[in-house]
């Protein structure tokens, strides 16, 4: 299925951006024109989830995505993601779908790793104000090809490269002479991956929510880090990883790789960035499917990592998630006891 998704997303972008009913603003190209001159920084963003973030309807079908039950595609505006964990869909006054055509709550989510339709909100009435993170060049200013449920215009859909470069046509007249920006600070990627501001850490059952990477970043220990230090983000998620922990942390990861785990060949991620963090499912109790960048562990087994109403989420991480996502059979007592001084002890 990936691959016809991704020869989709190539064939819209070929075919240029999906324009508002406004008039583009000046200097943006689309992703396209960026590919005669990078073309290797080209493929492996196609390959990457930005683009898919918000497609058309004409476009996201080519994929044999399901619709919503009782749904046509001439009944949707937009496809939401659906590229690697699920799909949610806009109708055609710009609204989030929540129930069936008659206005019956039903589930009209769909999880891309089961197979398996969800509620999102049923019954709601969901507008679509998910700017700035779906889309390129948006403003929170009018309503995108007049859709009343639709908060804000935007020139291109999905994260187009000219999202974080900047408007291109002067570069590409003159590449020598305009050159594009070139923002490495981990701000940039802040303005989408993160859900509120940068001092709380939104949570919901018992997980972390979606998209919090930099307010966790911020809080778990690395804000002196930027998110390039560790990752391409031209690349999708597993083919980005340009640095390890044991790049930094030399003492702790020599001494690691002497421990029992170290040998087992279980990366330093799997205790200090567990998949606290649930997107479109939980695998179980103690593991989301997202990986949090939280990265210190408190090892005292009474801590609790929610706040009492369990909105937000205190910045280090529990034995619940860095132990007992593998030894499920324990309890929080045996990984406090094990846990604590962990690495002077695997150093000895």
């Amino acid at each position: 299925m990936r691959r016809s998704i991704a020869s989709a997303v190539c064939l819209a972008l070929l075919c240029g951006p999906a324009q508002s009913q406004e008039t583009p603003q000046a200097g943006y190209m689309g992703s396209q024109s960026c590919r005669k001159c990078h073309e290797e920084i080209y493929n492996r963003y196609v390959d990457s989830g930005h683009p898919y973030k918000l497609r058309r309807a004409s476009v996201a079908k080519l994929t044999g995505l399901p619709l919503p039950k009782g749904y046509a595609w001439e009944d949707i505006l937009y496809v939401i993601g659906g590229v690697r964990k699920k799909a949610r869909f806009v109708n055609l006054e710009g609204f989030i779908i929540t129930t069936d055509k008659k206005g019956k709550p039903v589930p009209t989510q769909y999880n891309m790793s089961t197979g398996q339709w969800v509620n999102y909100h049923p019954g709601e009435k969901k507008p679509y104000k998910c700017g700035p993170c779906h889309m390129t060049a948006y403003r929170e200013t009018g309503r995108q090809h007049g859709r009343i449920g639709i908060v804000g215009t935007w020139v291109m859909d999905g994260i187009q490269c000219e999202e974080c470069h900047g408007p291109s046509s002067l570069h590409n007249a003159d590449p020598k002479k305009s050159k594009l920006k070139v923002d490495k600070s981990s701000a940039l990627c802040g303005k989408c991956h993160v859900r509120g501001d940068c001092d709380t850490i939104p949570a919901k059952a018992g997980f972390i929510r979606h998209h919090e990477q930099y307010n966790e970043l911020l809080m778990g220990g690395h804000k002196k880090q930027a998110c390039v230090d560790c990752h391409d983000p031209h690349s999708k998620v597993k083919a980005s990883i340009k640095a390890t922990c044991a790049s930094c942390h030399k003492e702790e990861g020599a001494a690691y790789a002497t421990e029992i785990h170290g040998k087992s060949g279980i990366p330093c991620i799997e205790c200090h960035m567990p998949r606290a963090t649930k997107s479109e499912v939980a695998l179980n109790h103690f593991s989301g499917d997202v990986r949090t960048h939280l990265a210190s562990i408190n090892t005292d087994p009474d801590y609790v990592m929610f706040s009492q109403d369990g909105k937000l989420a205190k910045a280090q991480l529990s034995l619940r998630f860095s132990c007992l996502q593998c030894h499920q059979s324990r309890s929080s007592k045996w990984a406090g006891e094990y846990a604590a001084g962990f690495h002077k002890k695997a150093a000895k």
